[in-house]
């Protein structure tokens, strides 16, 4: 039997984040087991006929001093710092995001609509209410107008459910609220004024988004990461997983990175309200199309955001612009997005047929256009969904594994909205965390001295 003192379930930023920091803390030994033949888990890529795919955008947005140098001195200069070009197209016509502060162009009944809706929550406010509904929050805050145009449609396509179930705790950050200036600025001018946590991004100049992982991967010791190498079963009262192809590993620590309902799912003994929990969390699949075509677009948008329904995705984004090596020279890279509420059937096919007409009656396409390279990859636990359960059900999840010396981290494994660098830095904090509880149990237990399991 194998044993580690912190065995880590995933390769992905998390895993290999949590993996590399240990390693820097220097107290403890680690091993991480990941399913797939390679590092990164939704922070991969992949090659096919000359283009590089990442699994839908995969963008470096760096806001914290530690995640960003930790990242430069990763990619060691692969890296290229782009300004956003995002952009919403309704009624024919594309506006700048974020949709509510940049109305201008839209039909004049549109603006109307919406900066009167905006300006009646300004002159006559309706006292939100403690913990509001996602739908509640969006009226309060912007109107009846801009719900109606954006909000409301953009989001129930995203969330695929009554927005009366979610509720505020996930769009802080991701939903930005522009002042009423900004708002009239936006109605009258075309506004270049970035709003948002993603005004800026970097984005590796080759290799696609895998040079991250990949990067992170070189710096651990070898034989630290096992691929191919899928978790089988947990038993948290021993302490001990089966891993297909490697055996049992016996651990003093677990951190998990994986779908928390997949690891749940994975893990006994569980007490009866932790499983009811587990059965309370909900997410959505994204199911993402893959598209490479045989011409260069000069539009310079980086993404684009469908409101409307006639449009079977909520997203477009341009592989091909954010890194020109994604794809052949004279030829342009996708990602097309739509979700489904998790166990939903899909019919790819079918929903093939749909995305492709949807982008050429939209423009991105033109009939003259030949396809290159069309591969679907779907991401099963794409979206976390915010409900009122949620939070409950997560903190009773998450009480009960350090209980039993388990951490769950990382987008997926914390069941949480959030996006790479933040990764990064929960596998830090992790390690730091695994660390001191270490020194410290040692500094309390003189005569007994923690080594790391070899």
């Amino acid at each position: 039997m194998i044993k580690t003192d912190v065995l880590i379930l995933g390769g992905g930023l998390a895993g290999l984040s949590t993996a590399y920091h240990l390693n820097r803390q220097g107290s403890l030994e680690s091993l991480i087991v990941e399913k797939e033949p390679s590092v990164g888990g939704t922070a991969g890529s992949f090659e096919k006929n000359g283009f590089v795919f990442d699994h839908t955008g995969h963008l470096l947005h760096l806001h914290d001093a530690y995640g960003k140098k930790l990242v430069l001195e990763l990619l060691q200069g692969n890296l290229a710092l782009h300004q956003r070009s995002s952009w919403i197209y309704s009624r024919g016509i594309y506006t700048r995001y974020p949709f509510q502060a940049n109305t201008h162009g839209l039909p004049s009944k549109v603006i109307d609509e919406c900066l009167l809706g905006f300006f009646k929550t300004l002159h006559r406010p309706d006292s939100v209410p403690r913990g509001p509904s996602f739908r509640d929050w969006c009226l309060r805050t912007f109107g009846a107008g801009i719900c109606k145009h954006f909000m409301f449609p953009y989001n129930e396509k995203l969330w695929r459910r009554p927005l009366s179930e979610l509720n505020t705790e996930w769009q802080g950050r991701f939903v930005p609220k522009p002042s009423a200036a900004e708002v009239l600025c936006g109605a009258i001018l075309d506004q270049r004024k970035f709003f948002g946590y993603n005004a800026t991004f970097r984005y590796p100049r080759r290799g696609g988004i895998q040079v991250l992982p990949d990067a992170l991967a070189a710096r651990l010791k070898p034989g630290q990461v096992r691929t191919g190498s899928p978790a089988l079963a947990v038993d948290l009262r021993e302490r001990v997983a089966s891993i297909q192809g490697v055996g049992e590993i016996r651990y003093e620590r677990l951190v998990n990175t994986l779908p928390l309902v997949d690891f749940l799912d994975l893990a006994r003994p569980l007490p009866s309200e932790i499983s009811e929990a587990r059965g309370r969390l909900r997410y959505n699949t994204v199911y993402c199309l893959n598209l490479g075509f045989d011409r260069r677009d000069s539009s310079g948008r980086h993404w684009v955001y469908y409101p409307e329904n006639k449009y079977p995705f909520y997203r477009v984004g341009y592989y091909s612009r954010f890194a020109q090596s994604n794809s052949p020279r004279d030829a342009t890279s996708l990602y097309i997005e739509t979700t489904r509420p998790a166990g939903v059937a899909v019919d790819l096919a079918r929903l093939e047929n749909s995305m492709l007409k949807g982008l050429r009656e939209c423009g991105i396409l033109r009939r003259s256009d030949r396809i290159l390279v069309k591969l679907w990859k779907p991401i099963r636990c794409g979206y976390v969904v915010y409900d009122f359960a949620r939070a409950a059900s997560v903190n009773a999840i998450m009480r009960h594994l350090a209980s039993v010396g388990a951490d769950s981290i990382g987008r997926y494994g914390a069941w949480k909205y959030s996006f790479m660098e933040e990764t990064l830095l929960d596998g830090k904090r992790c390690a730091e965390q695994l660390s001191g509880l270490t020194a410290e149990a040692a500094s309390q237990s003189p005569e007994k001295e923690l080594r790391p399991l070899r």
